[in-house]
């Protein structure tokens, strides 16, 4: 097991991408965050509470999308598949959406994603949000607009995020 990001570089890490949201979107008229579940919803929590730091006084939209039903692979296997929390209580119709997510891998999350949204709306722009990018694994052209770190890993490594919510701590790892 290989640390990526110890809980100080994640740190670092996601004010730079608030940052980057912050120069292409300033005051976020117009623009939603939509995590996307089960696990990008604890970086774009985080995404959204330090948005909110930085922009007192404005209301950005924020949601959790479930792409469980809507996943290519859904009715494949004799497992049950439970869904998530869905939680959007707004239309994205021609807003700007920017999609979170903590690992791009092979982009089929992304591509069962953009089929979900269509529910609440067509929006004007999507841009992906993404904590790490597993940029030779893909297996659709999908690439992120704003990315925590690249990283090269073979197909029998796994990236691990731990969020302290969720796993008693803030760790990116590779695992063999």
């Amino acid at each position: 097991m290989k640390t990526i990001l110890n809980d100080k570089q994640l740190g670092i890490t996601i004010d730079r991408l608030c940052h980057q949201l912050l120069e292409n979107h300033l005051r976020f008229e117009d623009t939603v965050l939509i995590g996307l579940q089960p696990r990008g919803i604890y970086l774009s929590d985080r995404i959204h509470r330090k948005l909110s730091q930085l922009l007192p006084g404005i209301q950005i939209p924020y949601g959790k999308l479930d792409i469980t039903f809507y996943r290519d692979d859904f009715k494949s296997g004799n497992e049950l598949h439970v869904p998530n929390e869905m939680d959007i209580n707004f239309s994205i119709e021609g807003k700007k959406v920017v999609l979170i997510d903590d690992v791009l891998y092979t982009g089929r999350t992304i591509r069962s994603a953009l089929d979900a949204m269509l529910d609440f709306g067509r929006p004007s722009s999507v841009e992906l949000l993404v904590l790490i990018d597993r940029r030779f694994s893909r297996q659709l052209p999908i690439q992120s607009d704003y990315t925590g770190r690249t990283i090269d890993a073979i197909i029998t490594q796994r990236v691990k995020v731990l969020w302290k919510e969720k796993d008693g701590k803030d760790e990116v790892v590779l695992v063999d």
